[in-house]
């Protein structure tokens, strides 16, 4: 279990995500968003628009687990939800609203619990139980994952010849938070 200053870190990571990408993804151009820099990775847009449908899965199992007793989580291919017509879009902004409102809302939700909120449980039938703090946990970092993945992709378009903008030395310290946070996602991966 977490402290309460543990978990007012994670819950300021999940209020903080749509200005860092925001910030991460402002100015660039449809081929940095629309291009594969590295082999079996996700373009920048694609990263977007999975954030969106992520997130708002989360925020809908969470939903589902204060208030039904032990709810089945529905699981989905995030890769197939990536490779549709509207995830392949340079049309970001519609994801990034989606973002900026649901992640007030989850904010306001988490800072609502109850100590007994944060253990209740759902089942998810690849992962098994799941808890309303391991929702918080998971999800703080997910998004700090693929902030480094569009970084590492950018960095990747660089060493290709092409600086592109603003990609400097936020992608370093972007890069080695997102690392740790990525790696905890890929062992558990409750975004599918």
């Amino acid at each position: 279990m977490f402290t309460e200053t543990q978990r007012r870190e994670l819950i300021e990571q999940i209020r903080e995500l749509p200005t860092r990408l925001r910030e991460r993804v402002s100015g660039l151009t449809e081929a940095q968003l629309t291009t594969h820099f590295q082999a079996d990775e996700w373009t920048v847009a694609q990263n977007v628009h999975h954030l969106a449908d992520s997130h708002m899965n989360s925020f809908i199992r969470m939903r589902l687990i204060l208030t039904e007793e032990r709810p089945t989580l529905k699981p989905y291919d995030q890769d197939l939800w990536a490779a549709l017509a509207d995830a392949g879009t340079t049309a970001l902004e519609d994801s990034l609203c989606i973002l900026d409102g649901m992640h007030r809302r989850w904010v306001r939700l988490f800072e609502s619990l109850d100590e007994a909120a944060w253990q209740r449980v759902g089942l998810h039938p690849e992962n098994g139980e799941v808890t309303i703090e391991d929702t918080l946990r998971i999800y703080a970092g997910h998004g700090l994952g693929h902030i480094a993945q569009i970084s590492r992709a950018l960095a990747a378009e660089r060493v290709a010849g092409d600086e592109g903008p603003g990609v400097g030395d936020w992608y370093l310290d972007a890069d080695e938070r997102g690392r740790q946070a990525q790696s905890a996602i890929c062992n558990r991966k409750l975004n599918r």
